[in-house]
């Protein structure tokens, strides 16, 4: 066995003990076939190819195969969700505040969160006219742009929007590299008819002047409205949905609970207005973690106790319960 195979073995680890048994030596000598001479790593497709494999062999395992399809549901709303937030923040860089208040301002922006809105808006226009591969590269530079933000603005001493407008955005937009490999047309343009909708309300409420900013009701409101919107579409389409027997919009629901529990960060920390008392860093971090551990922890326990109800097949050599033959 050579290193190459060895490396192989271990991420076949991925899959269940049993499908490793019955399959693995085939797997790994069909990626070992097709691996270049003095080849020593498997190459990150075919890691990532493994990896995925091996879960949805352990969610087929428990019985919870709807579980992927009702992700990539969810990625959808939480990609329309994100374009709709950029084009509202999107809009809200384009109005500075008057020169007389004297905040500081990036040039014509409000801040450098421009850049990253931008890049969100251009996500949704891809997705809308390119295929989900290449969606997913600009959902991820989007992410890596946004994620840029605050280590850039503290370097060049500018302005940028709060960690709690882009830690939801982050979410959102890591929940969304999940997108269906095939959409509809109308599907893959819902992401930018949100943006541009979202934009054109934002544009309408700018007179609302500091109401309209990244501070105070944007924050304390705006946001929690935003989450408890997401779930109340995901809770409709999981009825919906389950009246026709698809399970996939109550598993996009689960999964949306953290998403939304992002964008609530800061009414559920207790508000941001100084009518209330501005919270702090801490209280925002703190509860911020809570929603961490939370919303994968009931996506988990869900998928526990989905698997814990299914009926486990018959193993091979028993009778079968309805003829008596044996497989």
């Amino acid at each position: 066995m050579n290193d190459l195979e060895r490396r192989y073995l271990r991420l076949l680890r991925a899959y269940p003990t049993d499908y490793r048994r019955a399959r693995g030596a085939e797997i790994v000598g069909t990626y070992l076939d097709l691996a270049v001479p003095d080849q020593r790593w498997p190459t990150p497709a075919d890691a990532a190819d493994l990896v995925r494999g091996g879960l949805r062999q352990r969610l087929r395992a428990a019985g919870v195969t709807d579980l992927i399809p009702g992700v990539r549901l969810a990625a959808l709303l939480a990609l329309v969700t994100a374009s709709a937030l950029a084009g509202v923040w999107g809009t809200a860089e384009l109005h500075p505040p008057p020169v007389e208040w004297g905040v500081p301002h990036v040039g014509p922006f409000v801040s450098l969160g421009v850049v990253a809105w931008a890049a969100w808006l251009l996500a949704a226009v891809v997705i809308a006219v390119a295929p989900s591969r290449v969606a997913r590269w600009a959902i991820t530079v989007a992410l890596l742009l946004t994620l840029a933000l605050p280590p850039v603005a503290a370097a060049l001493d500018a302005p940028r929007p709060p960690l709690m407008v882009l830690l939801p955005q982050v979410v959102l937009g890591l929940l969304g590299l999940a997108l269906p490999d095939r959409l509809p047309t109308a599907f893959r343009l819902a992401p930018l008819l949100s943006a541009l909708l979202a934009a054109a309300a934002a544009e309408f409420l700018v007179g609302l002047g500091p109401i309209f900013m990244y501070y105070g009701a944007a924050m304390e409101v705006f946001l929690p409205t935003v989450g408890g919107l997401l779930l109340v579409v995901g809770a409709l389409l999981a009825m919906g949905l389950a009246l026709g027997g698809d399970t996939r919009g109550g598993w996009a629901l689960v999964t949306l609970l953290t998403p939304a529990g992002f964008l609530a960060v800061p009414g559920l920390a207790g508000g941001v207005s100084p009518a209330h008392g501005a919270v702090t860093f801490a209280e925002l971090a703190v509860t911020a973690g809570a929603v961490a551990l939370t919303g994968p922890a009931v996506l988990l326990l869900t998928v526990l106790i989905r698997s814990r109800r299914t009926v486990t097949p018959q193993l091979s050599g028993q009778p079968c319960p309805t003829c008596g033959a044996r497989a």
